[in-house]
């Protein structure tokens, strides 16, 4: 996740905590943990990387074990988990499971599509301590109807979306882009200042799940760059409101190098600090500081890599998975630049990037291989020059 806003701009903001600080490189990484709370959902996303649907899911963790699995997140120092799905309201128990967290010491946040968000739900989750919930809107009306798999869906997200804010939860709007909606960020953006929304973070689309089927519907490159530049312009902008949106790339670390380029033509200050703040991060961190637990207990380097799995929480609590020294997957994805090939081996970026999404070099044939979506040219990449 890169804060276009942060980079461009010095914006403070929340998340800057988690993500830029100075690494011990010894100590073992305290992931934020997404929590695939169950794999139903009542809409049916084209984009869904879990394949969720209204089919009920057998083995799903109970509310035993996902208290002993929050219980033992918080006693790892996890800092964020992650409530999500399928779609995690239609969870009879996600209230209590909210609660828990937060009494556990764990910062607890919601990624719902709103439409089960009713003025009661929205006052409970506030009475539960819910810090924040993203929502995923996908364009205008009939668009997001369209991902989402049926009629009245915007209607209702965007009811919902609102009764959260009624009840006082910071609401963040998530944006899946496509070939199918690239073209309708002006309307997001008129939506996300309309309703008085203070972030806004925009994934890059991963081929997972039902979005396997949705590869043909990617950004050519030359459109991300076109798209990365029109929200370069945005991000600024709204960052200098009165009330001031954060706005967010998500699944594609080109991003931070290619705002630091922007930057370098324009404010070289500035773009030093950009770079500053790229190195502190890291890059992509799947399987270092970020982890997922599927509705079944399987532990996975992040919630695209379901072909990658690192142990099941019925077997071994999360913490020993994480801490496992021995794991060959997790040696790999915390020392990948040896093992990474393609364009990654001779780009200047890998300290800032690190290899970017496994999970869609795993979708296109080699996990080891360049990411498909990595939009930087040639010269970009080579290394500077004396």
């Amino acid at each position: 996740m890169i804060s276009l806003s942060k980079l461009l701009t010095g914006q403070a903001n929340w998340g800057d905590r988690l993500r830029y600080h100075r690494r011990d490189p010894a100590a073992t990484p305290r992931p934020v943990v997404v929590f695939n709370t169950t794999n139903r959902c009542n809409l049916t996303c084209a984009h869904c990387y879990a394949a969720s649907d209204d089919t009920p899911c057998d083995g799903e963790l109970s509310s035993d074990e996902a208290r002993a699995l929050i219980d033992d997140l918080a006693a790892f120092g996890a800092p964020v988990i992650l409530f999500s799905g399928g779609e995690p309201l239609v969870r009879p128990d996600i209230l209590d499971l909210i609660t828990h967290a937060g009494q556990a010491g764990i910062r607890p946040v919601l990624s719902t599509n709103a439409t089960l968000l009713t003025p009661a739900i929205a006052e409970q989750l506030t009475a539960a301590g819910l810090a924040y919930a993203g929502i995923s809107i996908d364009g205008t009306e009939a668009t997001h109807d369209e991902f989402r798999g049926r009629t009245g869906a915007y209607a209702d997200t965007l009811t919902g979306l609102r009764n959260a804010q009624a009840a006082g939860i910071r609401v963040g709007l998530r944006m899946t882009v496509s070939r199918r909606n690239v073209d309708e960020l002006p309307a997001v953006i008129d939506l996300i200042e309309r309703e008085g929304i203070t972030r806004a973070c925009f994934y890059h689309l991963v081929q997972a799940g039902r979005g396997r089927e949705m590869g043909p519907d990617a950004l050519p490159l030359e459109r991300t760059r076109a798209f990365l530049d029109e929200l370069i312009v945005h991000a600024e902008r709204l960052a200098m409101l009165p009330t001031p949106v954060e706005m967010l790339t998500v699944d594609n670390h080109a991003d931070g190098p290619y705002a630091y380029l922007y930057l370098l033509k324009r404010d070289p200050a500035r773009a030093a600090e950009c770079l500053s703040l790229l190195q502190q991060n890291g890059g992509n961190r799947s399987g270092i500081a970020f982890g997922c637990v599927s509705a079944t207990g399987d532990v996975h380097p992040d919630q695209f890599s379901r072909t990658q799995l690192l142990g099941n929480v019925r077997e071994r609590p999360f913490s020993e998975i994480w801490a496992d020294e021995s794991s060959p997957l997790l040696g790999q994805l915390r020392d990948r630049e040896p093992l990474i090939t393609g364009r990654c081996t001779r780009c200047r970026w890998m300290s800032v990037c690190n290899g970017n999404l496994r999970a869609r070099a795993i979708a296109a044939g080699d996990p080891w291989g360049d990411d498909p979506a990595c939009y930087l040219t040639d010269a970009e990449i080579a290394p500077e020059q004396p």
